[in-house]
């Protein structure tokens, strides 16, 4: 079975900032809500170094939470979990990564969805320091801690059991790894909304509009959709399937 074919029930899908998985899933994660799928999202940090606007320091934090949580509805997700990291701080520690296993065998995905934890040169702006420990941190959970019963026992003491993920879908990670890329034209509307929404983050929202709308359309065509179509791309790594052998 491909990443194509393979329908999930539910998926997790991992950021280090609010806005990140916006722009980088958001078209997909409306697709998937569409058809029935249980999205929830996870956000490492609390955003507390974004934005442009001094008089918003005060309350940045609880700003960007709330553009997450609207923007999230718009795309049909309702379940959000904040790690509350310190924005710019975010590592790979076993106090991140247990959190992290924790909320995988909580929600018990069949796709887990994550940043990419190598760096982009092509455009550097997608590898932030804390987008590559967001994908760094979800890798070491992902295998093999989550699937480990005896990786942090104490989540086994308090009834987290162990779980298979079928799938690993990576997102802004370099060009060359993307191997999926999923036709979101019907979406696009809504990505670019539920982006807006972020508007602490934004000070030309009409330049990141028509930025987006290009982006998409680049990846549709290195993707070989047809002209005219718009996509997400990813990097997508079988961890348990038919062709997967336990340790292996």
């Amino acid at each position: 079975m491909t990443a194509a074919e393979f329908k999930p029930a539910r998926v997790l899908v991992f950021a280090a900032h609010p806005d990140d998985l916006d722009f980088g899933a958001a078209g997909t994660i409306a697709r998937w809500t569409a058809a029935g799928v249980q999205v929830s999202y996870c956000i490492m940090t609390d955003g507390d170094a974004g934005g442009f606007d001094d008089a918003q320091r005060a309350d940045i934090v609880e700003l960007r939470a709330a553009e997450q949580a609207k923007a999230a509805a718009l795309a049909g997700v309702t379940d959000l979990h904040f790690l509350h990291q310190p924005d710019g701080y975010l590592e790979p520690t076993h106090e991140v990564i247990r959190q992290t296993v924790a909320l995988m065998r909580r929600i018990r995905p069949d796709i887990v969805l994550s940043m990419h934890p190598e760096r982009a040169w092509e455009r550097i702006q997608k590898s932030h320091p804390d987008h590559l420990a967001c994908g760094e941190i979800v890798t070491r959970a992902i295998y093999p801690a989550v699937e480990n019963p005896y990786a942090y026992p104490e989540l086994l003491e308090e009834g987290l059991a162990a779980h298979k993920v079928p799938y690993l879908w990576f997102y802004g990670g370099p060009r060359e790894r993307e191997n999926h890329h999923v036709d979101i034209t019907d979406w696009v509307d809504t990505k670019l909304a539920a982006i807006r929404i972020h508007a602490s983050q934004h000070p030309d929202l009409a330049a990141m509009d028509t930025r987006v709308r290009q982006n998409l359309a680049e990846n549709a065509a290195r993707g070989g959709l047809p002209a005219g179509r718009s996509s997400e791309a990813f990097h997508v790594v079988g961890i348990n399937t038919p062709e997967t052998i336990a340790g292996f």
